[in-house]
């Protein structure tokens, strides 16, 4: 008799394959909400890691700055005012490569400078991207604020120098 009702309940079930509707709507419900709160979030990692390679480049164009002053000033930062040095200028020199590009935008560096203050300390990199299919610009595209238009722009001295502290010594 127990085996009768085991089979009875057994092709019950077996004519009821699949999900309800309930079970469905709930499943699309969950995986909106969780849609919702992910991409936003994703967007956020995506546009800091941007920001976060273009300060890198500002860096090394930083230290191709320093290597520079050190094989063609003998080292001297001192000088009677603030300074800087041309992206033309390390290009020409052998201390950057001549064809330079934004990781964030793979816009080509048509310009920019170092700037240091007369005891020799960073004061910015400034970076002037050529957006890819455009005509050359030579000075970097900033705002009425001052703030850059495009991806580049100009990195204070903080900005550079912090990148430096996240990345682990050889």
């Amino acid at each position: 008799m127990l085996a009768n009702a085991i089979k009875k309940r057994l092709n019950k079930e077996e004519g009821q394959k699949g999900f309800t509707l309930i079970e469905l709507l709930a499943v699309i419900v969950i995986l909106g909400i969780i849609a919702v709160i992910a991409i936003p979030l994703i967007g956020n990692i995506i546009s800091d890691a941007k920001k976060d390679s273009d300060v890198a480049s500002a860096r090394q164009i930083y230290d191709a700055a320093r290597l520079y002053i050190a094989g063609e000033s003998d080292g001297k930062f001192n000088r009677d005012a603030s300074f800087q040095i041309t992206i033309a200028e390390m290009q020409a020199k052998g201390y950057l490569d001549t064809a330079l590009s934004l990781p964030s935008s793979k816009d080509s560096i048509t310009g920019g400078a170092v700037l240091f203050t007369k005891d020799g300390q960073l004061s910015s990199v400034q970076i002037a991207p050529q957006p890819l299919g455009s005509k050359a610009e030579t000075k970097v595209p900033t705002n009425a604020d001052g703030t850059a238009t495009t991806a580049g722009g100009s990195f204070t001295a903080s900005q550079v120098l912090k990148s430096v502290a996240a990345t682990p010594a050889p």
